[in-house]
């Protein structure tokens, strides 16, 4: 029978070799701003960064997270908490608190990942304006094997936002609706009779995202160009990547 040395060895042992095969993301903020990056598990794993903090101009954070791990982030803007980390935002919010335990309140710009859940599986990866955009967000993968192409959304889609899709703070444009969000129609939504490839193609507002940001998620069917794949890489998720 196994001591309680070896026993706890063993602990250490394997939890070194989790650690060595953990994903790191580092987050960084190129905008002219304080932002409040929000953080989503989506399969039950634990939430990264405590689910959302700030995060100055010029700073950066990195966020270790174990294999298999599933989740999102995305910017927060315009926000005010107190002592407590209550508080608001006015882009990303996600239910009046510093810490996030939700996803982000509509339109966002995510940053989406599915991290392989072994050594050698493959990752996958992508920049989403499905729910609308309020900054820009770029995602390259470091020391990966594969394709591990750039993902991202560079171009500021705030400035040519139609009117009926904008979302506005003091006459400023703070974020960009999708039409789904807009207009919640099926056609826009790909729902009901939409609910397909192929009865749900593009519109001119989704082509207006993908013009924008080739590389990112323009609605719910622009799977082919949008979706990356990268093994074994560590990731740089940069916030208004053109500076």
């Amino acid at each position: 029978m196994a001591s309680p040395s070896s026993f706890f060895l063993l602990l250490v042992v394997l939890s070194l070799g989790n650690l060595a095969f953990a994903t790191v993301f580092t987050l960084q903020n190129h905008c002219s701003y304080t932002l409040w990056p929000g953080t989503l598990s989506g399969n039950g794993a634990a939430v990264l960064g405590d689910g959302g903090f700030p995060l100055a101009p010029g700073a950066s954070v990195q966020l270790p997270a174990p294999p298999g791990w599933s989740g999102r982030f995305w910017a927060r803007t315009g926000c005010d908490f107190d002592g407590s980390g209550n508080g608001k935002c006015q882009t990303g919010d996600c239910g009046g608190t510093l810490k996030c335990n939700g996803g982000g309140l509509p339109p966002v710009t995510l940053a989406e990942f599915t991290i392989g859940s072994s050594s050698g599986n493959m990752d996958f990866y992508d920049i989403s304006l499905v729910d609308g955009y309020n900054v820009g967000m770029g995602v390259r993968a470091n020391g990966g094997t594969g394709d591990c192409q750039y993902a991202g959304c560079v171009s500021d889609v705030n400035g040519i936002c139609p009117s009926e899709l904008q979302v506005t703070n003091s006459g400023s444009v703070v974020a960009c609706k999708s039409a789904c969000a807009a207009f919640n129609t099926p056609e826009f939504c790909c729902t009901n009779d939409h609910s397909t490839p192929q009865t749900c193609p593009p519109t001119k507002y989704s082509e207006m995202f993908k013009n924008a940001c080739p590389s990112a998620y323009s609605y719910a069917y622009d799977d082919a160009s949008s979706t990356c794949t990268c093994t074994g890489s560590d990731y740089l998720i940069s916030f208004c990547p053109s500076g």
